[in-house]
């Protein structure tokens, strides 16, 4: 009945814009019209009207459009894709999912930054080690992907970073604060020494008080990126990045709590102490490397591959223990590629490769005595490997119709040895064994402008270290993978000059062995599996010029990107000792989420960007007795560009972040025990700076 349902929005939706939007085609003449919207995907960029799967470039205007010291204001305005961040520094997203399984962090998602994985053979992704400033664009390729990018069940970012595509020489130095004790810095010097030779280096340097008590940040990133094409057909890429981050975590507050006072930290709680009193914060210290080669061996095979690693110090002051973690990550990633372009009839290309990953992690917990280790507590390695083989296969017929088939074979293993406290047996071994990943996808252009796509494909998730040791520290050995298989069909239409496009896409993801979190009475996280949950939802987006580029108005130009999604997400049969919680709403859900941005440019070198972000109500327990607060967050930031000479310039700008002062958790801790659900975001604060361009 629901897919019924979904079908017919589906029409309904994809119609109204396509009868209206044709009448307006001529507003603006061919010397405007606008370019193609083109993604990285599947090996290759290309028009997103073609592509089979639902995907979004976030471009550098709209980051830097947004607040410049966090990518979650950009990455919110996609829709099906919900990023958080309890205190500054802590990041957490999910993609078509919940946000259940991970008290920090990132799951379900697999993330590259060029061709290198910066997801790890645990499955975690420090995504809030990267500097916003240093990121040329992010391609968001939603659903599972598991064929061809290994272990993933709500999709794939790729992120593309400076220096790979610089086009001329380059210079920027940023300076900026704001409220709360926040300052950045960000140097980027990008530079085109010859036609072959690109590199660019970007330094930056970030702290904040945060808006809580116990939530500073001081975050220092170093980060290059190099290209050389030091022959006609083979190509070097290089990519490093150094991140110190440091950021303290004030913990969650009942609702009694958050009334009484919004910005403090957990305070004592029975035999458990405040978080402010324990110091507890998360220090990263972690760098990441890697070195890609590109060979074309004729005009239709090609050869790539890559080799990447990082090494990690991590510590984790606590409430109950104080963690240290040593984690050293190697992978490799390598594949042919074959396109045949030379009957426009039938255009086909296949890719054939490898990804492997192999990680090895030192796990050390000690006593928390006010912020100092004290008596050892638990001590474990845990060794992982993760890989997974690919094949795909694309063909165009007559340029309208595209047929996609991928396959992978996907295998995770993790072994483990427990070196305190002693016990009788103390390796062990979990395998998740092979399991095969289909994708089938097509797309066919109905119009020049008018295309729909339709898609199945399996979602394939292991548990991550953090879910198998988590802070109980308690080897979990019985979880079990989430699997599923994910049903898609969408459209995209454009008009004839490209002045609005308009997406929307159904989905039915039906998840087995979904991973929950769960917390005991010290608050300490473990984790089980909660049988079936069933996903089903509808994205809508729409791109377009309210008043197209006219430099004669006052309002030269308006973008606006306006995206809706909703989330029709329920266990299945799913209990825990005496609870039931079948068919209730999946914990940490909203079912309805919209986001619009509006770009606006003004004589004189003005700008303007308004962005709103409406979020439903969504519980907090399985159980659906608690539940946030619905919240409208609106956020403005005006800039100025003063022109030197040649392409010099001088940029400033001003923001105000939560303009209505809304009182609002952004970043909910999931079953709470003690009803600590809530972690307060701040309200109405400003922030402003400059940027010098040379």
């Amino acid at each position: 009945m629901f897919f019924k349902f979904k079908f017919f929005v589906f029409i309904i939706i994809l119609c109204i814009p396509h009868a209206v939007w044709s009448q307006t085609t001529d507003s603006i003449s061919a010397q405007q019209e606008i370019n193609p919207v083109r993604i990285n995907a599947y090996f290759s960029q290309q028009p997103i009207l073609e592509l089979t799967s639902a995907a979004q470039t976030i471009s550098p205007r709209l980051i830097e459009a947004q607040q410049t010291t966090t990518l979650l204001p950009a990455i919110n305005t996609v829709a099906g894709v919900r990023m958080e961040e309890r205190s500054p520094g802590s990041y957490r997203l999910a993609m078509r999912g919940s946000l259940i399984r991970s008290a920090f962090g990132i799951r379900n998602t697999k993330i590259y930054i060029d061709d290198f994985p910066l997801t790890d053979a645990g499955g975690n992704t420090y995504l809030n080690l990267l500097d916003p400033a240093a990121i040329q664009a992010i391609h968001i390729i939603k659903g599972p992907d598991g064929s061809l990018y290994g272990a993933n069940s709500g999709g794939v970012i790729s992120i593309d970073p400076n220096g790979f595509d610089v086009r001329k020489n380059h210079s920027a130095l940023l300076l900026s604060g704001g409220s709360f004790g926040l300052f950045q810095e960000q140097l980027s010097i990008q530079r085109k020494v010859t036609d072959n030779y690109s590199f660019s280096f970007d330094q930056s340097f970030t702290r904040s008080d945060g808006y809580r008590d116990n939530t500073a940040l001081n975050k220092k990133t170093f980060q290059t990126a190099h290209r050389w094409k030091y022959t006609p057909k083979n190509e070097l890429r290089f990519f490093a990045l150094y991140s110190d981050l440091g950021y303290h975590t004030p913990g969650g507050l009942t609702q009694a709590q958050m009334d009484e006072n919004p910005r403090m930290s957990r305070p004592t709680a029975g035999q458990n102490p405040g978080a402010k009193e324990q110091q507890a914060g998360i220090y990263n210290k972690t760098f990441y490397g890697g070195i890609a080669h590109r060979a074309q061996l004729d005009n239709k095979l090609s050869h790539t591959i890559s080799i990447f690693g990082s090494n990690t110090d991590f510590e984790n002051p606590f409430i109950t223990n104080y963690e240290y973690r040593k984690e050293n990550n190697l992978g490799l990633r390598t594949y042919f590629s074959y396109r045949n372009m030379d009957n426009p009839k039938v255009e086909w290309q296949m890719q054939l490769g490898f990804e492997g990953q192999k990680g090895w992690n030192e796990i050390e917990n000690y006593g928390n005595e006010r912020g100092k280790a004290t008596d050892l507590l638990d001590n474990d390695n845990l060794y992982n490997t993760r890989y997974s083989v690919f094949y795909r296969t694309m063909a165009k017929i007559y340029q309208r119709w595209t047929i996609e088939g991928s396959l992978g074979l996907n295998h995770s293993k993790l072994s483990y040895r427990q070196h305190y406290p002693e016990i009788e047996n103390p390796n062990g071994k979990i395998t998740f064994g092979g399991i095969w990943m289909p994708r089938i996808a097509t797309s066919y252009l109905i119009t020049d402008r008018f295309a729909l796509r339709g898609s199945v494909s399996k979602g394939y998730s292991p548990p991550t270290n953090e879910e198998i040791r988590p802070s109980d520290r308690i080897i979990n050995s019985s979880l079990h993978p989430e699997t599923g298989t994910n049903y898609e069909l969408g459209g995209r239409i454009e008009t004839n000059n490209r002045r609005f496009i308009a997406d929307l896409s159904l989905y039915h993801y039906k998840m087995k062995n979904g991973i929950v979190e769960q917390r005991n009475d010290n608050g300490e996280e473990y984790y089980l599996n909660a049988g079936e949950i069933k996903q089903n939802g509808i994205e809508a987006s729409i791109w377009g010029y309210v008043l197209a580029p006219n430099r004669e108005r006052f309002i030269q130009e308006m973008n606006l990107h306006s995206s809706v999604s909703y989330n029709h997400y329920r266990f299945g049969k799913y209990s825990v000792d005496d609870s039931d919680f079948s068919r209730n709403k999946v914990t940490a859900v909203p079912d309805w989420v919209w986001t619009n941005t509006f770009l606006i440019s003004f004589p004189k070198q003005f700008g303007m960007n308004l962005s709103h972000n409406f979020t439903s109500a969504m519980p907090l327990n399985d159980a659906n007795s608690v539940f946030s607060e619905k919240f409208h967050l609106l956020q403005a930031k005006g800039t100025w560009i003063w022109r030197l000479k040649n392409d010099q310039q001088l940029q400033f700008f001003v923001g105000v972040d939560n303009l209505l002062n809304e009182h609002y958790s952004l970043g909910n801790d999931i079953n709470a025990f003690g009803n600590r659900f809530f972690n307060p975001a701040p309200t109405r604060n400003y922030y402003g700076g400059m940027k010098i361009v040379l």
